[in-house]
């Protein structure tokens, strides 16, 4: 018997609820299914796979393996692939989405060296704030900065957890004074993105305890740009990752208050359809993980 092959014609049977389902997708006879599953069984002496002439089911031993076995042999084939860019250079065309404030600020400087080392690859980077159907739209990746993943049968990486600030503007604060705790925040003009996870509630935490704040501002926009613009324009201030500010706040045209809690934080994460990554897919989240990490 050859171990690894009976193991992934039992996997393969299991996922297709028939041995011609099995065999189908194998490219091998309905026989070989059969043969390979029965030497299996007088391997692990146990019974797999209860089977009539017309249905087959797993056993409860069945079950509790294909669970265990999947997993390793995930495993092999992640590792199987993790070697492909080392044989070969990526090729093809490389479809991504991703938040365009977020991209534009920490990962866009860097598109060109990428590209640079791998010169048979072809990148379509679509920029939206607003989230992306990654199977229904056929990317091969998307970023995602988000608290809460939909789909639990896609996979994801987190490559970073972007920090919040409050801040506005000091025009805004000479007119309206500065917030000296988060419950202050119900007297100022807050401006919202509508995107985010905290939109309707800003939360902050210090010495253990938590504050939060509903926020229902006059002005809700559905791109950080466009909240940043309006926070420098002295309308209100907003809460915002702070790498989007971080020359504003630098220079003094912001300036952060309530620095002394820690407020909302934002992981970001690569998302895509299954643990066996292309080459072209896995040098892409691994240059994300590269260029985040050195930020």
């Amino acid at each position: 018997m050859d171990h690894l092959t009976a193991l992934k014609v039992f996997r393969t049977t299991a996922a297709a609820g028939s041995f011609a389902g099995a065999a189908r997708q194998m490219g091998l006879s309905a026989a070989a299914v059969s043969k390979n599953i029965a030497e299996l069984e007088a391997h692990l002496k146990v019974r797999l796979i209860n089977r009539t002439t017309r249905q087959m089911s797993l056993t409860e031993a069945g079950a509790a393996y294909v669970e265990r076995l999947s997993r390793i042999l995930d495993d092999l084939s992640e590792a199987d692939a993790a070697l492909a860019p080392m044989g070969s250079s990526p090729g093809g065309v490389l479809r991504v989405s991703a938040p365009m404030t977020f991209t534009l600020t920490a990962l866009s400087p860097a598109i060109a060296e990428f590209m640079r080392r791998y010169p048979n690859l072809r990148l379509e980077l679509n920029l939206q704030d607003s989230r992306s159907d990654l199977i229904g739209e056929g990317y091969d990746l998307v970023i995602r900065g988000s608290d809460r993943l939909e789909d639990s049968s896609l996979v994801a990486r987190r490559l970073t957890t972007m920090a919040h600030v409050l801040c506005g503007a000091p025009g805004y604060f000479a007119d309206r004074g500065r917030p000296a705790q988060p419950e202050d925040l119900k007297a100022h003009e807050c401006v919202q993105f509508t995107l985010s996870d905290h939109a309707n509630k800003w939360t902050f935490t210090r010495a253990g305890r938590s504050v939060a704040v509903p926020i229902d501002g006059r002005y809700k926009v559905s791109s950080s740009i466009a909240v940043r613009d309006a926070v420098l324009a002295g309308f209100g201030l907003s809460l915002i990752p702070r790498i989007y500010v971080e020359g504003e706040l630098a220079s003094g045209r912001l300036q952060a208050v309530l620095e002394d809690w820690e407020a909302d934080r934002t992981p970001v994460y690569a998302v895509y359809p299954s643990r066996h990554l292309a080459a072209k897919t896995r040098v892409f989240v691994d240059f994300l993980v590269e260029r985040l990490s050195a930020r």
